[in-house]
Protein backbone atom coordinates (compact mmCIF):
# COMPACT_ATOMS: atom_id res chain seq x y z
CA UNK A 1 0.00 0.00 0.00
CA UNK A 2 1.30 3.50 -0.76
CA UNK A 3 1.62 5.38 2.07
CA UNK A 4 2.21 9.34 2.64
CA UNK A 5 5.94 10.10 3.49
CA UNK A 6 4.90 12.62 6.53
CA UNK A 7 2.04 10.72 8.55
CA UNK A 8 2.18 6.96 6.87
CA UNK A 9 -1.64 7.49 5.68
CA UNK A 10 -2.87 6.43 2.07
CA UNK A 11 -1.98 8.00 -0.70
CA UNK A 12 -2.40 7.17 -4.38
CA UNK A 13 1.69 6.58 -5.22
CA UNK A 14 4.75 5.59 -2.65
CA UNK A 15 6.89 8.62 -1.59
CA UNK A 16 4.08 10.87 -2.10
CA UNK A 17 2.17 13.16 0.50
CA UNK A 18 -1.72 12.63 1.60
CA UNK A 19 -4.10 14.92 0.67
CA UNK A 20 -3.82 16.16 4.42
CA UNK A 21 -0.39 16.90 4.40
CA UNK A 22 -0.28 17.95 0.80
CA UNK A 23 -2.26 20.50 1.83
CA UNK A 24 -0.60 21.01 5.10
CA UNK A 25 3.16 21.71 3.92
CA UNK A 26 1.42 24.12 1.08
CA UNK A 27 -0.31 26.37 3.84
CA UNK A 28 -3.80 24.88 3.64
CA UNK A 29 -6.08 24.07 6.38
CA UNK A 30 -8.13 20.51 6.40
CA UNK A 31 -10.88 20.58 8.86
CA UNK A 32 -11.76 17.29 10.16
CA UNK A 33 -14.91 17.57 8.31
CA UNK A 34 -13.08 17.82 5.08
CA UNK A 35 -10.78 14.74 5.78
CA UNK A 36 -14.11 12.37 7.32
CA UNK A 37 -15.78 13.71 3.75
CA UNK A 38 -13.32 13.16 1.79
CA UNK A 39 -12.55 9.73 3.33
CA UNK A 40 -16.26 8.78 2.69
CA UNK A 41 -16.16 9.41 -0.83
CA UNK A 42 -12.85 7.53 -1.19
CA UNK A 43 -14.47 4.74 0.30
CA UNK A 44 -17.95 5.20 -1.76
CA UNK A 45 -15.50 5.09 -4.90
CA UNK A 46 -14.02 1.60 -3.64
CA UNK A 47 -17.46 0.52 -3.47
CA UNK A 48 -18.75 1.26 -6.71
CA UNK A 49 -15.94 0.28 -8.32
CA UNK A 50 -15.73 -3.38 -6.52
CA UNK A 51 -19.54 -3.35 -7.60
CA UNK A 52 -19.32 -2.84 -11.37
CA UNK A 53 -16.19 -5.61 -11.32
CA UNK A 54 -18.98 -7.99 -9.49
CA UNK A 55 -21.55 -6.94 -11.71
CA UNK A 56 -19.96 -7.22 -14.97
CA UNK A 57 -18.57 -10.96 -13.88
CA UNK A 58 -22.13 -12.05 -13.44
CA UNK A 59 -23.53 -10.54 -17.08
CA UNK A 60 -20.23 -12.44 -18.34
CA UNK A 61 -21.36 -15.74 -16.63
CA UNK A 62 -24.75 -15.08 -18.63
CA UNK A 63 -26.51 -14.16 -15.29
CA UNK A 64 -29.37 -11.24 -15.62
CA UNK A 65 -27.91 -8.57 -13.15
CA UNK A 66 -30.20 -5.90 -11.68
CA UNK A 67 -28.90 -3.04 -9.63
CA UNK A 68 -30.85 -3.25 -6.11
CA UNK A 69 -29.04 -0.97 -3.66
CA UNK A 70 -30.33 1.99 -2.14
CA UNK A 71 -28.49 4.36 -4.97
CA UNK A 72 -30.29 2.31 -7.60
CA UNK A 73 -33.52 1.63 -6.21
CA UNK A 74 -34.33 5.53 -4.61
CA UNK A 75 -32.11 7.53 -6.77
CA UNK A 76 -30.99 10.37 -4.38
CA UNK A 77 -31.65 8.98 -1.41
CA UNK A 78 -28.05 8.60 -0.62
CA UNK A 79 -27.22 12.23 0.19
CA UNK A 80 -30.07 12.47 2.60
CA UNK A 81 -29.39 9.65 4.59
CA UNK A 82 -25.32 10.57 5.61
CA UNK A 83 -25.52 10.45 9.38
CA UNK A 84 -29.02 9.33 9.89
CA UNK A 85 -29.65 6.30 12.32
CA UNK A 86 -33.88 5.92 12.36
CA UNK A 87 -35.34 2.14 11.75
CA UNK A 88 -36.15 2.86 7.89
CA UNK A 89 -33.01 4.49 7.03
CA UNK A 90 -31.03 1.44 8.21
CA UNK A 91 -33.12 -0.64 6.43
CA UNK A 92 -32.73 1.44 3.51
CA UNK A 93 -29.09 1.36 3.89
CA UNK A 94 -28.50 -2.32 3.94
CA UNK A 95 -30.37 -2.85 1.05
CA UNK A 96 -28.17 -5.50 -1.21
CA UNK A 97 -26.30 -3.95 -4.16
CA UNK A 98 -27.42 -6.49 -7.10
CA UNK A 99 -29.93 -9.14 -7.27
CA UNK A 100 -28.68 -11.53 -10.29
CA UNK A 101 -30.97 -14.16 -11.86
CA UNK A 102 -30.35 -17.49 -13.71
CA UNK A 103 -31.97 -20.74 -14.43
CA UNK A 104 -35.34 -19.50 -12.53
CA UNK A 105 -33.03 -18.49 -9.56
CA UNK A 106 -32.34 -15.40 -8.16
CA UNK A 107 -29.64 -14.11 -5.85
CA UNK A 108 -29.59 -10.55 -2.95
CA UNK A 109 -25.78 -10.25 -3.53
CA UNK A 110 -24.21 -7.69 -1.25
CA UNK A 111 -20.49 -6.70 -2.67
CA UNK A 112 -17.62 -5.52 -0.58
CA UNK A 113 -14.18 -4.39 -0.95
CA UNK A 114 -11.78 -5.54 1.79
CA UNK A 115 -8.36 -4.48 1.24
CA UNK A 116 -7.50 -6.80 4.36
CA UNK A 117 -9.66 -9.82 2.67
CA UNK A 118 -11.47 -10.27 6.10
CA UNK A 119 -15.28 -10.24 7.12
CA UNK A 120 -17.20 -11.55 9.79
CA UNK A 121 -21.02 -11.31 10.70
CA UNK A 122 -20.27 -8.00 12.66
CA UNK A 123 -19.20 -6.23 9.59
CA UNK A 124 -22.74 -6.40 8.36
CA UNK A 125 -24.74 -6.69 10.87
CA UNK A 126 -24.12 -5.37 14.45
CA UNK A 127 -27.11 -5.84 16.33
CA UNK A 128 -28.59 -9.02 14.82
CA UNK A 129 -31.27 -7.42 12.70
CA UNK A 130 -30.08 -7.63 9.14
CA UNK A 131 -33.35 -8.02 7.40
CA UNK A 132 -31.70 -10.32 3.63
CA UNK A 133 -31.46 -13.45 5.71
CA UNK A 134 -30.61 -15.07 1.97
CA UNK A 135 -28.06 -12.77 0.74
CA UNK A 136 -24.87 -13.71 -0.30
CA UNK A 137 -21.61 -11.26 0.37
CA UNK A 138 -19.04 -11.16 -2.49
CA UNK A 139 -15.51 -9.81 -0.89
CA UNK A 140 -13.81 -8.26 -3.09
CA UNK A 141 -10.28 -7.76 -2.25
CA UNK A 142 -6.69 -7.18 -4.25
CA UNK A 143 -6.55 -10.97 -4.74
CA UNK A 144 -9.63 -12.94 -4.70
CA UNK A 145 -13.46 -12.64 -5.13
CA UNK A 146 -14.45 -14.55 -2.29
CA UNK A 147 -18.20 -14.90 -1.13
CA UNK A 148 -19.94 -16.10 1.73
CA UNK A 149 -23.67 -16.41 3.04
CA UNK A 150 -25.17 -14.24 5.52
CA UNK A 151 -26.66 -17.70 7.26
CA UNK A 152 -22.51 -19.00 7.52
CA UNK A 153 -22.05 -15.92 8.94
CA UNK A 154 -24.59 -16.57 10.98
CA UNK A 155 -23.00 -19.63 11.92
CA UNK A 156 -19.63 -18.20 12.71
CA UNK A 157 -17.48 -18.58 9.73
CA UNK A 158 -16.20 -15.39 7.94
CA UNK A 159 -13.48 -14.61 5.48
CA UNK A 160 -9.98 -14.14 6.12
CA UNK A 161 -7.11 -14.17 3.82
CA UNK A 162 -6.12 -18.07 4.18
CA UNK A 163 -9.92 -19.38 3.67
CA UNK A 164 -10.74 -20.63 0.43
CA UNK A 165 -14.45 -19.37 0.16
CA UNK A 166 -14.23 -18.34 -3.14
CA UNK A 167 -16.86 -17.12 -5.49
CA UNK A 168 -15.84 -19.98 -8.17
CA UNK A 169 -16.64 -22.64 -5.00
CA UNK A 170 -20.40 -21.34 -4.27
CA UNK A 171 -22.56 -24.08 -4.89
CA UNK A 172 -25.58 -21.22 -5.80
CA UNK A 173 -23.60 -20.52 -8.95
CA UNK A 174 -22.31 -23.02 -11.84
CA UNK A 175 -19.46 -21.05 -12.66
CA UNK A 176 -16.37 -20.28 -15.00
CA UNK A 177 -13.19 -19.86 -12.32
CA UNK A 178 -10.98 -19.18 -15.72
CA UNK A 179 -13.77 -16.23 -15.76
CA UNK A 180 -13.39 -15.47 -12.26
CA UNK A 181 -9.58 -15.06 -12.44
CA UNK A 182 -9.80 -13.16 -15.43
CA UNK A 183 -12.42 -10.66 -12.95
CA UNK A 184 -9.87 -11.35 -10.14
CA UNK A 185 -6.60 -9.47 -12.52
CA UNK A 186 -9.26 -6.16 -12.70
CA UNK A 187 -9.77 -5.99 -8.96
CA UNK A 188 -5.99 -6.81 -8.48
CA UNK A 189 -5.11 -3.52 -11.08
CA UNK A 190 -7.72 -1.25 -9.97
CA UNK A 191 -6.95 -1.76 -6.19
CA UNK A 192 -3.27 -2.63 -6.31
CA UNK A 193 -2.32 0.70 -4.27
CA UNK A 194 -5.17 0.72 -1.61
Amino acid sequence: MAECTICGEYTKYNGELCLKCYKATNGEFVSDKEEKDNSWVYNLIKGRIAETIIEELFLSLGFQVFKYGMENTIPGIMELLKGIKGEVAMEIKRMPDLVVYKDSRAHFIEVKFRASETFKLNDIDKKGDYPYENALIVIVSKKHIKCISYKELQSGKEIAPTCHNYLGSRKEFETDNLKIIEYCKYAVRFFENV
